[in-house]
Order: C-alpha cells, then structure tokens, then sequence
C-alpha cells in the first residue's frame, strides 16, 4: 500500500503525471492490467498519450496564467488520477483501499506542495522552481510505479 499513498503525493503536484507513470508501468509489464481500461494503456499511442498530456501540463505549470494546484477542478483532477493510479499499485483485492489512500495523500499533498512552490517561487522564480518540482515528481512517479527501472541499473 506504501506505493498508492506515494504515487497519491505524485498526484498532488501533477495530476496527468500519474496515468503517464501507470501507462508505463503496464506496458512494461511492472502492473497487471486489471483495471477498467486499464489495457489500452499497452497500446503504444495511448501511452505516448498520456505522457504528452503530462508534458503539456508541466509547460503549462510554467505560464503565468497557470491555476493553482489547490483550485477545485485541479483537485477533482488529482483525486481521479490518484485513485486510478493507487488502486492500479495495490494489491489485488486491496484496490479499492489503494485508491482511497492515493487521494487521501494526493489532496493533503496538494495543499502542502503549493505552500512549499509558493515559497520556492519567491526564491527562485516560475520556472526554475517548476523545472525541479518537475524532476522530481516525474522522476518519482516513474520509480515508484516501475521500481525494476532502478533495479535493473543496480
């Protein structure tokens, strides 16, 4: 269950990244496609897909015109990703459980990740605080959804 509650804090700070990780992790076979839907993401265009919808959100997080996190359609968006993507990380039988501690993380996430961008902001400007909110949370979402990538570089 450790893997819903963090791929919930991936979703806090980007809410398509967490489709784009789970479309990966099912092709490479790292998670069974046992959700509705769930085996189209193996098809090649809806992963490329997924991944252009999470690219076009991180440029979009760096226009100054781009809505906080914590606006209400930004939270419906992460709460649905987040339990998608939760339940596709828990355990068979646990799904349900997965999802609900994915949004659980993803909505206090969300709240905590703005004050810290926020901050981050002040210091250091739009974009460079986006381009490392970025990394790290693309970065994060690929390993936990896909951890033999690490593994395999081991």
């Amino acid at each position: 269950m450790i893997r819903s509650f963090l791929i919930g804090l991936v979703a806090g700070q980007r809410g398509i990244t967490p489709l784009a990780v789970i479309a990966t992790a099912t092709r490479r076979h790292e998670v069974p496609a046992a959700l509705p839907l769930q085996s189209l993401m193996r098809h090649p265009l809806v992963a490329a897909g997924t991944a252009a919808f999470a690219a076009a959100e991180m440029a979009g997080d760096k226009m100054k015109t781009a809505p906080d996190r914590i606006v209400p359609v930004g939270l419906a968006v992460r709460s649905v990703t987040a339990a998608y993507a939760g339940a596709a990380l828990a355990p068979r039988g646990k799904r349900l459980l997965g999802g609900g501690i994915a949004v659980a993380s993803a909505l206090a996430s969300s709240y905590i990740g703005w004050r810290l961008r926020c901050a981050a902001m002040d210091r250091f400007g739009q974009t460079a605080s986006g381009f490392v909110e970025d990394a790290l949370v693309f970065g994060a979402g690929l390993v936990i959804a896909n951890p033999r990538l690490v593994a395999d570089e081991l």
